[in-house]
C-alpha cells in the first residue's frame, strides 16, 4: 500500500495571506495539524497553487510547513505547478518540485532544457510524474506538446506499481456548472491519447477548491479540495462562493494494482463554511445572495381551534 497525502491550492503570499485576506498560513498549518494522526503515509503532495501571488517567499513559507510535516515522518513531499505560480519562484524554491524528506532534490526533470517544471521520482515501487500546466496570465491550463511527448517516454515503461499523474488543472468538468469547463485543463484529448493503455493508476489535481472525482479513459481523476477556501457549490449555478475550511485527501493505492481510494479531510475550524467572497462567475463582479426565509412554526400551534 502507498499512502499519499493530498493537498492543493495553498496560495500563500509574501504576506501570508491570499488576496482574499484569508490567512493561508494558518489553513496550512491547520490542515497538517489535523492529518497529523493520518496513519503510515508515504509521501505529500501539493497540486499547486503554491504562491498566490507567485513569490518565492511564498513557496519557502508553504515549503517549511509541508517540509517539516514530511521530515517528522521520513517521507518526501512533491511539487508541481498551478497558474498562480511562477516558474522561476518555483525553481528557485522548490527545484524540480520533488523533495527528499531532509529537503534535498530528489526529482529527474523530465526535459531539462525546457522552462517547464515537469519530473519524475519513485515512492517505492509507485512512480510520481508531477506536470506542469501552467499558462502564464491565464486561470486555464494546457501541457505543451513536448511535455506530453516526453510523458509518453516515460510511461512506455511499466512501473513496478504503476504510475501517478499529478498537476494542477484537472482533466474533467462537471456539466452540473458549466462554467468549469473553461478553467480546466483546455487539451483534455491530447493527455487521454498518452495515458490510454498506460500503467498510469490515478491523476491528482486541483485548482477547482472543491472536490470531484471522473475518469479520462478509464483511469481514476481526483481534484481535492482548496487548502486556503474551498468553493460551495451549493450556490447558485451563475455565482461562485468561497468559504473558509481547509481540505486535503489521503489517497491509497494498493501494491497489488487494486482500485485507488480517495478520502477527504476536512480540517475542524468553528469559522468552517463562513463565506470569504460570492462573485458573478461570468463578469467575475461581487455580488450578495439572498437567503430563504426561515420556516417558521405555524403561529397557531397549541393555539385553540376557532370555533
Amino acid at each position: 500500500m502507498t499512502r499519499i497525502l493530498h493537498l492543493s491550492d495553498t496560495h500563500v503570499s509574501t504576506t501570508g495571506r491570499d488576496m482574499d485576506g484569508v490567512d493561508a498560513i494558518a489553513a496550512v498549518e491547520r490542515i497538517l495539524f489535523d492529518a497529523r494522526h493520518v496513519p503510515g503515509l508515504d509521501a505529500v503532495v501539493v497540486s499547486g497553487d503554491i504562491a498566490d501571488d507567485g513569490s518565492a517567499s511564498g513557496c519557502k513559507a508553504v515549503l517549511e510547513r509541508v517540509g517539516a510535516f514530511a521530515a517528522d515522518r521520513g517521507i518526501p513531499h512533491l511539487y508541481s505547478t498551478g497558474n498562480h505560480d511562477t516558474r522561476d519562484s518555483f525553481r528557485e524554491v522548490l527545484g524540480s518540485g520533488h523533495l527528499s524528506p531532509d529537503g534535498r532534490d530528489r526529482g529527474a526533470l523530465i526535459d531539462p532544457d525546457t522552462e517547464f517544471c515537469a519530473a519524475e521520482s519513485y515512492v517505492g515501487g509507485l512512480r510520481v510524474i508531477t506536470l506542469d500546466s501552467l499558462v502564464p496570465g491565464s486561470t486555464w491550463g494546457l501541457l505543451e506538446k513536448d511535455q506530453l511527448a516526453h510523458l509518453s517516454r516515460i510511461l512506455a515503461s511499466p512501473a513496478p506499481h504503476g504510475t501517478v499523474l499529478a498537476f494542477h488543472h484537472p482533466p474533467i468538468h462537471p456539466a452540473s456548472i458549466p462554467q468549469v469547463a473553461k478553467v480546466v485543463l483546455q487539451n483534455i484529448g491530447d493527455l487521454e491519447e498518452r495515458v490510454r493503455g498506460s500503467d498510469v493508476r490515478a491523476i491528482l489535481t486541483g485548482h477547482l477548491h472543491f472536490q470531484l472525482s471522473g475518469y479520462l479513459t478509464g483511469i481514476p481523476v481526483w481534484v481535492t479540495p482548496g487548502v486556503v477556501t474551498r468553493i460551495d457549490t451549493s450556490a447558485p449555478p451563475h455565482l461562485v462562493r468561497g468559504v473558509l475550511g481547509a481540505g486535503a485527501t489521503v489517497v491509497e493505492l494498493p501494491d497489488d494494482g487494486a482500485a485507488p481510494t480517495f478520502h477527504l479531510l476536512i480540517a475542524r475550524d468553528q469559522r468552517a463554511g463562513e463565506q470569504v467572497y460570492l462573485y458573478d462567475a461570468e463578469s467575475g463582479a461581487d455580488t450578495t445572495e439572498g437567503y430563504p426565509p426561515e420556516h417558521s412554526r405555524d403561529r397557531r400551534a397549541g393555539a385553540s381551534s376557532p370555533s
